[in-house]
């Protein structure tokens, strides 16, 4: 982000610092909290390091697994031009805001023992096979980040001038060693350090994939420590292994997160490339029909089988949907009133304030505040709060990514005006910041309160019988075997989910100021 202009925009300092403070208060307090809670006497057990490496492993096997496939699928988009492209180019980034809970369910009816391919197994004589364990959490993260992987691939492609390309072709020159290599070397670690990142905080998989205490995540130790043993030190000794790993990752990332080498410039020409015969074209359109087939088949079985489902939705369905509105409404305003309070006092404090929640998982910050509220108040009583205030800081870092940049072209636009005019505080936000950031300040809403409905961690701690959203209702409908209801209230979440997305989205981008 871009500290330079934001640091001298003449607004008010201390929302920022407060902002600040309190995501130090979510990240290192909770920290703190959970260590003292422990003693400060981290004592793991055998079932605590088989955890430990259980985390470890499957985050590098899928971030390994989502880069390596994303290589091809994102290479034949760069080379190839058709009907749809761009759409699917644009669904690519829907697993991102899909609720984890919704896509599991969509995965079970593809994979899981009565899905499609077991069905297809069977045709041919086949015995089944088991998406539990292992290997269904590492397909999930596939699922979630070869997307991911894909579309930060493909912008690296996208990145290398056209008439690279035209000179070596003129050339005979090979394309993959003098250009595409390069720009993989640059591109692929920063990609595998975030999807590693990301897959080290799975919880809502493990919990419904897990299959056992041999494919359990630190996240979910956690949870079963709290939930069901109520052991707190133990619970609180994870959680300070767990902000560890998430710390040492994150490190990586921004370290791994370096722009792809200089290319030079060029025209800003479409790359028309026309590389390889028959079989060059055949396998790149092989990539991005797996590739397609692969995101679509799960998404079609939600609504394929969420749709018998609503004809008996389950009692406590729409309370529990409500629940989560309000959980996503409430994580989403806070999430904005943070990032732009940090965005606007700039520095180096407030970017690291609004990158510090990318070190924690919402277990480790949900931890720390069960230990704090515990001797005072019931954690089911302030369950939905609790849960809001940790989705809201989850999701800053995002939306802190998302504003800065047009914050400080808003500022290097048109501050010496507003400066002429004696623009300062509230009056420069209202006239001259929030009306030119308005598609980016919709995008950030959006997201946050999309991943926020689909958020399965904080409320798995705290909630009691009446205080379940929707994702954690639909966990229990799982656990009950009661699966058609579960996929009517799937097929619920997901609508919800995007509704909110493009109501966000959408009132960002009308009438929005250039």
């Amino acid at each position: 982000m871009a500290a330079g202009p934001v640091a001298v925009i003449r607004v008010a300092r201390w929302p920022g610092g407060l902002a600040a403070g309190l995501v130090l208060a979510l990240t290192l307090g909770t920290l703190a909290a959970v260590l003292w809670r422990a003693g400060f006497a981290l004592r793991l057990g055998p079932a605590d390091l088989s955890a430990i490496r259980f985390t470890i492993w499957q985050a590098l096997l899928s971030a390994a697994l989502s880069v390596g496939f994303a290589v091809p699928v994102a290479r034949a988009l760069a080379r190839r031009r058709f009907a749809g492209r761009g759409a699917l180019v644009t669904l690519l980034g829907a697993p991102f805001i899909l609720p984890v809970v919704v896509a599991v369910m969509g995965l079970l009816g593809v994979f899981g023992r009565g899905g499609v391919l077991n069905d297809a197994l069977g045709l041919v004589g086949l015995g089944p096979v088991s998406i539990y364990g292992w290997h269904g959490v590492v397909l999930a993260h596939v699922f979630f980040n070869l997307p991911l992987a894909t579309r930060l691939i493909l912008q690296g492609w996208q990145a290398i001038p056209a008439e690279r390309f035209r000179l070596a072709a003129s050339l005979g020159a090979p394309t993959g060693r003098l250009l595409e290599w390069p720009m993989l070397r640059a591109v692929a670690p920063g990609a595998f350090a975030v999807i590693f990142l990301i897959c080290l905080t799975s919880f809502a998989v493990a919990l419904i994939l897990g299959g056992g205490p041999r494919a359990t995540t630190v996240e979910l130790a956690i949870y079963q420590a709290v939930r069901f043993e109520f052991d707190l030190g133990r619970a609180a000794t994870l959680a300070a292994v767990q902000f560890g790993l998430c710390a040492a990752a994150a490190v990586a990332v921004r370290a791994a997160g370096g722009a792809p080498e200089a290319m030079g410039g060029g025209l800003d020409r479409v790359v028309e490339r026309h590389e390889g015969g028959g079989w060059s074209r055949a396998a790149d359109a092989a990539w991005i029909a797996l590739a397609a087939l692969f995101l679509l088949a799960p998404l079609a079985m939600v609504v394929a089988r969420g749709l018998p489902g609503l004809v008996e939705l389950p009692d406590g369905l729409w309370a529990a949907a409500g629940r989560s509105v309000a959980v996503a409404l409430g994580a989403t305003a806070l999430t904005l009133v943070l990032a732009l309070a940090l965005v606007l006092r700039g520095g180096v404090a407030a970017q690291l304030s609004s990158l510090l929640p990318l070190a924690a998982s919402s277990l480790v910050m949900g931890t720390g505040l069960f230990v704090v509220l515990y001797p005072f108040v019931a954690p089911r009583d302030v369950a939905l709060v609790v849960t809001a205030l940790v989705n809201a800081a989850m999701a800053l870092p995002f939306a802190a990514r998302v504003l800065a940049p047009a914050v400080a072209q808003a500022e290097a636009a048109h501050g010496r005006l507003a400066d002429s005019l004696g623009l300062h505080g509230w009056a420069r936000l209202r006239w001259l910041i929030l009306p030119r950031i308005r598609r980016p300040l919709g995008f950030a809403a959006g997201l946050t309160a999309a991943l926020s409905m689909g958020d399965l961690g904080v409320i798995a701690l705290f909630a009691g019988d009446g205080q379940a959203t929707l994702p954690l209702l639909m966990v229990r409908l799982m656990g009950a075997y009661r699966m058609e209801q579960a996929a009517g209230a799937a097929l619920v979440l997901l609508a919800l989910s995007l509704a909110l997305f493009w109501v966000f989205d959408r009132g960002g981008r009308v009438d929005a100021a250039a």
